[in-house]
């Protein structure tokens, strides 16, 4: 446990417990930067050895990238994409350069990380930590919220650090259940 946050500790726990039994769980850590947000997020990956774990963290420079941080996301899974129906294979190949031709509508962009996060998920619980999610670029921050809406019965547990900067959180992660992360 990190001092001070048993309750921070323990919604995480919840969180990777539900994954563990087949559902998925999402928690939005909000608070001032250096708050501990990545500490807690720290925590669950030393509390899930046992997960396929994904960090992603976002990156001011790449906010105009689309895709960079699903590129993150996306490569520990590539062996996946083939298992993915024809439509969705090309999207993801697309998104990772892998492809030619138009893009791909978003719709399908977003039920192919879907599909391949819920693959993925099939061998062992899965753990995606998003940290400095302010930092995400539009199009992954909206495919990662996606997802995040639509786990179910997935071994998934989603976990985003946003840093709270008084404006209010930002507008895709409103509808995700919110943790904030106060001061010691």
């Amino acid at each position: 446990m990190l001092v001070g946050r048993t309750a921070e500790c323990a919604a995480i726990d919840q969180v990777l417990a539900r994954a563990r039994d087949g559902s998925s769980g999402v928690i939005v850590l909000r608070g001032a930067a250096g708050i501990g947000k990545s500490a807690l997020l720290d925590y669950a990956m030393t509390n899930a050895r046992d997960f396929a774990i994904a960090r992603v963290t976002g990156v001011e420079s790449e906010v105009g990238l689309g895709f960079a941080a699903i590129h993150q996301l996306g490569l520990p899974f590539l062996d996946h994409v083939v298992e993915l129906p024809e439509p969705q294979r090309h999207a993801l190949e697309w998104v990772f350069g892998l492809a030619d031709g138009a893009a791909p509508s978003s719709l399908v962009v977003f039920l192919a990380v879907l599909t391949l996060l819920d693959h993925a998920a099939r061998e062992r619980p899965m753990l995606l930590v998003i940290d400095d999610a302010q930092w995400l670029d539009d199009e992954s921050a909206r495919v990662l919220t996606f997802v995040a809406r639509r786990l179910h019965a997935d071994p998934v547990a989603m976990l985003f650090a946003v840093r709270d900067t008084g404006v209010g959180l930002p507008d895709l992660f409103k509808p995700l259940p919110q943790l904030v992360v106060l001061g010691l």
